[in-house]
């Protein structure tokens, strides 16, 4: 009965879900629709001329032009933060079997800003650079101490504990971060926009500085797709399938830790648009994580486009920084999933 139930999500993984070109041609669609909001909307909003004017003639010298031609990097940088955390929130779930797996939920976000904030407390780092690197380091010793800590015990990790182990170490890493800041206050000062999650200092260099790492996490994560989807019928399948699983996992995290520690440097500590994302795409193709992947980097570009020109038409003259937006619609989201699904493996 086993055998029969393994070959029957065997065949399901290996089929292309029915919807998927359906799905897949709204994505585009609603993605069209976000670049165009972020292009337009905001403390100024720009007409259908100033918009081709910005777009199309860069001679022109109009204020309206000028906003638009200024909006462009912040859109293409959010777009490709919001692919990066959808594919990496996909790639946690799928390696730790938790439908609610997320670099904020498992404290991988927190890791890296702790990191980030020694760094500029007790190296003077201030470049992107710099902040990369770090927060790379940081993401990925937390990805590591919270897969041990949820794998002890019996059971290994099972996705309530790794939530557990990623709670309470998002926890104390806040805390230390806390401790750093609070005495100097010109760290606060460089820390905390960092801190909130935002698209609005995106510039040409950063988004150049964070395209190759954008890059190698997406490629590993469309190479490991389909050993990913036997790791889901089981590591003894997989095994006998002629998996190494545990390479499989250390590849498939290394992918995700790259989108997302990348994404946290450059951007702040955006959490949700990876569950959401990922979520979101499965519940609507199922299980195949060849679909998952692209789709929820769609998804996900989709999502941090529209919070944060959510965030710029709330925040009128100034506006509301889009890790706000994602937090506020994200944490119910989160609450919901977690009392229906009742916190089971995938």
């Amino acid at each position: 009965m086993s055998s029969l139930s393994d070959r029957q999500e065997h065949q399901k993984l290996s089929t292309i879900p029915k919807n998927f070109k359906v799905v897949l041609f709204i994505g585009l669609v609603l993605l069209g629709i976000s670049v165009v909001a972020s292009l337009a909307f905001g403390s100024r909003w720009v007409s259908v001329h100033e918009l081709m004017e910005g777009l199309f003639y860069q001679n022109t010298d109009s204020y309206g032009g000028n906003v638009v031609r200024k909006r462009v990097p912040r859109t293409v940088f959010s777009l490709f933060c919001g692919a990066a955390l959808g594919v990496s929130g996909a790639l946690m779930q799928a390696v730790t079997r938790n439908p609610i797996a997320d670099p904020s939920i498992l404290g991988v976000n927190m890791g890296a800003s702790l990191f980030v904030v020694c760094g500029i407390t007790f190296l003077q780092i201030t470049t992107a650079n710099q902040y990369i690197w770090l927060a790379l380091v940081g993401a990925m010793i937390t990805a590591v101490f919270v897969f041990s800590i949820g794998s002890m015990g019996r059971g290994g990790a099972t996705p309530l504990k790794l939530v557990l182990a990623g709670a309470a170490t998002s926890a104390a890493l806040s805390s230390l971060v806390t401790a750093i800041m609070l005495p100097r206050s010109y760290v606060m000062d460089q820390f905390r926009f960092w801190q909130v999650g935002s698209v609005g200092s995106a510039n040409w260099d950063g988004i150049m500085l964070f395209i190759p790492f954008l890059i190698v996490g997406i490629l590993i994560g469309f190479l490991t797709a389909p050993a990913l989807n036997a790791l889901a019928l089981g590591d003894e399948v997989a095994s006998v399938m002629g998996i190494r699983t545990g390479i499989l996992r250390l590849m498939a995290a290394v992918a995700a830790v790259l989108l997302c520690g990348a994404t946290t440097a450059l951007a702040g500590p955006i959490g949700f648009v990876g569950l959401l994302s990922a979520h979101v795409i499965r519940l609507i193709l199922g299980p195949n994580l060849r679909y998952i992947i692209p789709l929820s980097a769609l998804s996900g570009a989709i999502i941090l486009t529209i919070s944060d020109c959510i965030g710029r038409l709330l925040g009128g003259t100034g506006e509301l920084e889009v890790g706000v937006v994602t937090a506020f619609t994200g944490a119910p989201i989160l609450i919901l999933l977690a009392m229906k699904l009742r916190v089971r493996s995938l």
